[in-house]
């Protein structure tokens, strides 16, 4: 063979190595796939073309110039997954413990820029002990080009970023930053500052699991949408993510292949208990009306009183948004409005249209909630919905009381067809408290004023607590029976697919954060 040929497959070699065969060895010990293994399984076999495979460093200092290897801990480069264009990288745990340097970020930054400019979606695969030190602010400035590439890119690409090691301190905003996080259980953290520098600070001790595990965060903080047992199932949610959505801000998620047959779900019908103050699960409402199988749910451990995820409904993807009984009787707090907002303006970016089902009794009182900024927090959800310009369809299955009521994509905030189901109720507040503060003197002043209240709660309830009023004022469109609700929203997406909103000129709104 050619010398020079010759010269060119050892470089190939190398490059593949990594950091070399002993630590590709530790990295299968913790039950992690190398960079490369993740790469070729998450994109379409043979698909992937590499770039910046001989990309080496070019610091001198502390003799880093005697530790060269290709690649410089990132692969990177362009591939399909099911046929579809996607940019990756994936950082690489056997060199420098994939940590950043600023020809590695600079890699980086050459594919976000080449998904931008062809619309294409990135996905990170994040696997890095931070900052390369021995390069001091140049690898911070590499931190910095990556989430600048991160806000341009938002909203005109999808950005997925699977966390499957060590993701810390200013590593941990590039992730922040895009559309989703994932996360794998046992092998994967993420934090600010490690449990060493809490310790020394705070004299709190924590191990790293505790403080930035999947479980914590996509429990307690709400940083992670979806949590995977290992570098498999991870790779394959990526992929099922990838599924719900378009390629870019320009086009729409393809739809697939759909027969309408008998749309009829009886089972709809038996699901409102009789008793309005007997909780039940939302998820057997979402079952009955989408394609079977396809609910996708994001935040699944998150402020669990709202629920939101991708599905389909005769082969369209669409994001739904719905009020969950189960927990905390449906209402919305600080938590769960953040939870909707932010998935409301994903699927709004991407022109993925939006169904809210609604069982809201109001918002959560208390102190904590308002000392928290439940006020300015609850606001993101409506500001999200009111903003929204995809179609947005609501069915208000039971409860709709007080300023939620206007919250979840009513008529009022432009959703374009508001349904109720018969069991619905939408009023100021329920019939107890109404009839307290509306009668409260008639109710003082009577011989048996427990007797009296509930004679003005029943009356209040038989006024307004149902749906017609707001249907006789076209704040509902229709109020239909249960069963129907799968073929009217298929009919009603349907003939939504044209809709376009000429938004008001100016630079952006000003949400509240």
């Amino acid at each position: 063979m050619n010398s020079k040929y010759e010269n060119l497959a050892e470089k190939i070699a190398l490059a593949h190595l990594g950091g070399g065969e002993i630590r590709i060895e530790k990295q299968h010990a913790k039950k992690k796939l190398t960079a490369r293994e993740r790469v070729q399984y998450l994109l379409d076999e043979g698909s992937f073309e590499e770039m910046g495979l001989l990309v080496t460093h070019r610091s001198t200092d502390f003799g880093m110039e005697k530790e060269l290897y290709f690649g410089d801990g990132v692969v990177t480069g362009y591939g399909t997954i099911n046929g579809r264009l996607v940019y990756v990288f994936a950082q690489d745990f056997t060199v420098f413990g994939g940590a950043l340097s600023e020809t590695h970020a600079e890699k980086i930054c050459k594919i976000m820029d080449q998904a931008v400019k062809v619309g294409a979606p990135i996905i990170g695969l994040n696997d890095s002990g931070g900052a390369r030190i021995q390069e001091g602010v140049r690898s911070l400035g590499g931190y910095a080009d990556i989430f600048f590439r991160n806000v341009q890119a938002s909203g005109v690409v999808p950005q997925l970023s699977a966390i499957m090691g060590p993701c810390a301190g200013g590593a941990v905003y590039s992730p922040a930053m895009t559309d989703f996080t994932l996360m794998v259980e046992n092998t994967s953290y993420m934090f600010v500052t490690g449990p060493n520098v809490v310790k020394t600070v705070t004299n709190e001790s924590v191990t790293a699991e505790e403080l930035g595990g999947a479980s914590a965060h996509s429990i307690k903080s709400g940083v992670t949408h979806i949590t995977s047992a290992n570098d498999i199932q991870c790779l394959e949610d990526v992929k099922t993510l990838l599924s719900y959505m378009p390629q870019n801000n320009k086009e729409t998620t393809k739809k697939l292949p759909f027969e309408l047959q008998d749309e009829i779900r009886i089972s709809l019908e038996n699901i409102i208990p009789e008793n309005p103050h007997k909780p039940y699960d939302m998820h057997h409402v979402i079952s009955g009306i989408i394609d079977e199988d396809s609910f996708f749910e994001i935040h699944k451990d998150f402020a669990e009183n709202i629920i939101v995820g991708f599905a389909r409904i005769a082969g369209r993807s669409i994001g739904i948004v719905a009020n969950q009984p189960m927990v905390l009787a449906g209402c919305l707090d600080v938590n769960s409005s953040i939870k909707g907002a932010r998935f409301t303006r994903f699927c709004d970016c991407f022109n993925i249209p939006l169904l809210v089902l609604v069982d809201v009794p109001g918002f959560l009182p208390g102190t904590d909630q308002e000392w928290n900024g439940i006020i300015k927090n609850g606001a993101k959800l409506l500001y999200a919905l009111s903003e929204a310009t995809v179609p947005r369809i609501t069915v208000i299955t039971r409860k709709a009381y007080g300023g939620a009521y206007d919250v979840m994509n009513s008529k009022h905030i432009g959703a374009d067809m508001n349904y109720a189901w018969p069991t619905a109720e939408i009023a100021v507040m329920g019939a107890k408290g109404a009839a307290e503060i509306i009668f409260k003197n008639e109710i003082m002043a009577a011989a048996d004023p427990e007797a009296k209240w509930k004679e003005r709660e029943a009356e209040y309830a038989y006024k307004f607590e149902d749906p017609y009023r707001a249907a006789r004022r076209g704040f509902v469109d229709e109020v239909i029976y249960p069963k129907d609700t799968r073929r009217k929203l298929i009919k009603a997406f349907q003939m939504l697919e044209g809709k376009e909103v000429v938004r008001p000129n100016r630079k952006h709104g000003n949400i509240p954060l």
